[in-house]
């Protein structure tokens, strides 16, 4: 493991006993409370997960998704569960394309699929959790009632995206019509209303009575198609994780509809190089990076969607000769062409949080409304922000992620882990968009390839390859030589106005049970442990 100075900033977390890493200090308090009530790793990291609803309301909150990911290092399984929603059972492709759609507007009531993450929290804290939903709620329905003091990150983001804001939305999440600068106080009265009721009758109050009548008026009030029945028929997952070695790890993902095979695909990818004798700033690193991207996410759009009753076939992605066949068509030194840009919208925004507890249970939890505010769209009585995930589906006729009632859109959300079995646990997040993947297999690669701490493998310098637009995006971290040594390897250069997302781990060595912890300076949180 390497150490180095790089000058003020975060220095790795230890501890002893338990551990929260996530992008708000609020939430890793909640976590943190929440052990000490004797409360597990489930129950820390879904309630210091709803309290960053209220701490960075334009990245997530109750009208969105939870996927998690959950390693027992008593039993060395993992398990994981898909908190995702569905499309309106009457929602249909066809109808769409009638109309004469070819995507899924935005802000259309249409892109709104049935909220999940209530219905995951209250199954995670049933199925692994060692309190009742009431206590793990309360530090949530407290920040919600008496506010929160807007951070700067949160700030910049209410700044830049609050004129996606409409109707309710712009009652419950400006303050007298503008965005909430840093150090003013957001309040959501509203939502903590809706808390208290789940905390006493469950999260069936969701999904009926009151607050979905709620969310329903607003819904059909935009055109949208929902019904009671829709919201009735939310129910979480359980789903067996993906893995992939890579080097002497395992990367461990969830499947699909996420884009977990992805990440492993970059990983595959990247390990038919060798990366380690590779300068981790250099052109050469981001190259092969960029690279591997365009292949994997090219075979995502083509092979990734929801299976349904049953499971995808993810050969042509992973096996060994897929693998081989995409590495294969890797130029080192010029940048390749391109794959059809997708037309459904790809992800912006979301936060993660990971706990370990004094058990070695290992929680890897990420929560979102998709973009910005996500749909824009909020409930008149109690300020839900409704997810706009439905705009992930495509319309193209056939494809294996066609819009259809019922049915859940390709999800970027992506909860990781990476194992050395025997050796550490090591459960990660990647935020920042459509990055997520290669977010995965840059950290992998930063902490197996170059021997990185955990917070150094965070602090690095990243890079994407937007598919969307052919630009090569770099954090202003690397040099002026680099951006040009890219530039003419046919690369067209971008640089990031903002960091490049976010990310959080935590490593449980097993020997020692030492937890280190890192968390982003790109973000406004920290690794908080006991």
């Amino acid at each position: 493991m390497t150490h180095v100075y790089n000058g003020p900033g975060y220095a790795p977390m230890y501890a002893t006993g338990a551990m929260c890493a996530t992008s708000h200090p609020f939430g890793a308090r909640a976590a943190i409370d929440i052990l000490a009530q004797g409360g597990n790793a489930v129950d820390a990291a879904v309630a210091g997960a709803v309290v960053l609803g209220f701490c960075e309301p334009a990245m997530t909150g109750l009208g969105g998704d939870v996927f998690a990911l959950i390693h027992d290092a008593k039993t060395g399984e993992c398990r994981g569960l898909n908190g995702s929603g569905r499309a309106p059972a009457a929602l249909q492709a066809a109808d769409l394309r009638a109309q004469g759609m070819t995507a899924i507007p935005l802000d259309s009531a249409h892109a709104v699929t049935v909220p999940g993450a209530v219905n995951a929290f209250d199954r995670l804290i049933a199925d692994d959790g060692r309190l009742d939903l009431a206590a793990v709620l309360a530090p949530a329905i407290h920040y919600a009632e008496t506010g929160v003091p807007v951070h700067r990150r949160t700030a910049f983001d209410a700044r830049d995206f609050g004129d996606r804001l409409k109707g309710a939305g712009r009652t419950h999440f400006l303050k007298d019509g503008r965005p909430y600068r840093e150090g003013e106080i957001f309040l959501a009265k509203g939502q903590a209303e809706a808390l208290k009721l789940i905390a006493t009758e469950g999260a069936s109050a969701f999904y009926e009575g009151p607050i979905m009548d709620d969310m329903l008026a607003t819904l059909k009030a935009e055109g949208g198609l929902h019904t009671e029945a829709d919201f009735a028929a939310t129910a979480a997952t359980s789903v067996t994780p993906i893995r992939r070695a890579y080097r002497d790890h395992d990367l461990v993902e969830l499947p699909p509809n996420g884009q977990g095979a992805t990440a492993l695909l970059i990983a595959a990818l990247l390990e038919r190089f060798d990366m380690a004798a590779l300068d981790p700033n250099g052109a050469q690193r981001v190259h092969l990076e960029a690279e591997a991207t365009r292949l994997a996410y090219g075979a995502r759009d083509k092979f990734i969607g929801d299976p349904g009753d049953g499971a995808l076939d993810l050969d042509g992605m992973l096996s060994d000769a897929a693998v081989d066949a995409l590495a294969a068509q890797i130029d080192t030194r010029r940048a390749g062409t391109l794959v059809q840009p997708r037309a459904e919208a790809l992800h912006k925004d979301t936060i993660y949080i990971t706990v370990v507890d004094d058990d070695g249970l290992c929680v890897s939890l990420i929560y979102s409304i998709f973009w910005p505010y996500g749909s824009g769209l909020a409930t008149e009585r109690y300020g839900i922000n409704l997810q706009n995930r439905g705009a992930g589906f495509t319309l193209q006729d056939g494809h294996v992620n066609e819009l259809a009632g019922g049915k859940r859109p390709l999800h970027t959300l992506i909860p990781g882990l990476l194992e050395r079995p025997g050796d550490y646990a090591i459960p990660f997040g990647v935020m920042g968009g459509p990055y997520q993947a290669t977010g995965h297999a840059h950290l992998v690669s930063n902490l197996v390839d170059y021997g990185m701490d955990i917070q150094a493998a965070i602090d690095a310098p990243r890079s994407f390859l937007d598919i969307a637009t052919g630009e090569l995006e770099l954090e202003t971290t690397f040099s002026d030589a680099v951006a040009a040594e890219l530039a003419r390897m046919g690369h067209t250069i971008t640089r990031a106005p903002v960091g490049m997302g976010g990310a959080q781990a935590i490593r449980r060595d097993v020997a020692t049970g030492l937890l280190t912890g890192g968390s982003d300076p790109r973000k406004d949180g920290f690794a908080l442990g006991v």
